[in-house]
């Protein structure tokens, strides 16, 4: 399981003081980073082989501006050229978030999806959720 501790900036918020909820899309990409990391180790955009396939969110308590937010990530199933993340928001120690990203390793030269390599996958199920 990755873990990933931050304040939200002001620019995360709505009118009304809460948490936009387009904001936590792009902290499950931040969040997404020690992933891209076994991918594309130098994070080198001419060597990127993964595309967002999905994203949900799952939206259940306010996110409030000033409230230290904790961002679990982990795998939640391996497919072939396929990785599914699961993510979970915390405030306060309360679940106020949570989602789902499915990343798939992807070939740009032959424009198609690619095995992950088995020394990724390896690294991939030792975030496994329960593992």
């Amino acid at each position: 399981m990755f873990k990933r501790v931050f304040q939200p900036r002001f620019n995360d918020t709505d009118a009304l003081g809460h948490i936009n909820n387009a904001s936590y899309v792009t902290w499950f990409e931040t969040s997404r980073r020690p992933v891209f990391e076994l991918f594309v180790p130098d994070l080198d955009p001419k060597k990127w082989n993964l595309i967002l396939a999905k994203v949900e969110v799952d939206f259940l308590k306010q996110g409030l501006y000033q409230a230290e937010t904790e961002i679990k990530t982990y795998v939640t199933k391996l497919g072939n050229s396929s990785v599914h993340l699961g993510h979970e928001v915390y405030q306060n120690s309360e679940l106020i978030a949570k989602g789902i990203d499915v990343l798939v390793h992807f070939d740009y030269k032959k424009q198609k999806s690619a095995p992950i390599p088995s020394e990724i996958r390896k690294k991939l199920e030792t975030h496994l959720k329960g593992a």
